[in-house]
């Protein structure tokens, strides 16, 4: 068993209490200007954005510091196709199969059907993998623990990121997601979280006319 080591916290900074609000106002105007869209521009990214925003992601809290995510990064025109044909595919039998005609009805304000051509014509596409497990040096399965709960905050975390640099994102996720794992070459004992489309907006992009609940409404202070 590994003993704890510990070593002292020097990354903390700590701001006065009129900078912290200033900080806090000045992030809050950035992040309710993120959007979410599905007109995407074949506009090229920099890769190098796209690496300095999954090593942020990275930095994620999680589970007895297991990590335990995989981000896999496509740019490959050919790859991008086979990833649309696949969830279209999927994407079919939701919208004239699976889904009830509650779920359809909520989506009808925002025009969702299955046909996704940004999956081709973004320039990157992030499959979000979660890991049950890892081996260790030595071969064998090391358990990870609240893995769901990690993927998700360093999701949020690479969302945000990728905001903060100038780029858009789309979460997507047709279900089920098992055509990722053999299209991005990851093992069967990873689980793909979500696909998160990643560029820059289309000249005249559109998004729907929403709204966020208030502060009353999403939290309580007791």
């Amino acid at each position: 068993m590994k003993e704890p080591h510990f070593v002292p916290l020097t990354s903390y900074k700590e701001y006065s209490p009129e900078e912290m609000l200033q900080r806090a106002e000045d992030f809050y105007q950035l992040i309710k200007s993120r959007r979410t869209i599905r007109e995407f521009s074949d506009r090229p990214v920099d890769k190098k954005i796209i690496e300095q925003c999954l090593l942020a992601a990275g930095t994620a809290p999680n589970g007895a510091n297991k990590q335990p995510w995989h981000f896999a990064v496509v740019s490959d025109p050919d790859i991008k196709t086979k990833i649309r044909e696949a969830a279209e595919e999927e994407e079919r039998e939701f919208y004239h199969r699976r889904a009830p005609e509650d779920w359809l009805e909520d989506l009808r304000p925002f025009g969702t059907d299955e046909h996704k051509p940004f999956l081709e014509k973004a320039p990157y596409l992030i499959g979000i993998f979660a890991q049950s497990f890892h081996l260790n040096e030595d071969g064998e399965k090391e358990k990870h623990y609240y893995v769901k709960e990690s993927v998700g905050i360093a999701t949020g975390m690479l969302i945000t990121a990728l905001h903060n640099a100038g780029l858009a994102t789309l979460t997507h996720t047709p279900s089920p997601m098992g055509f990722l794992n053999e299209i991005m070459q990851r093992p069967s004992h990873e689980k793909a979280f979500l696909l998160l489309v990643v560029g820059y907006p289309e000249v005249g992009t559109q998004v729907p006319d929403i709204t966020k609940k208030s502060l009353d409404e999403i939290s309580s202070f007791l």
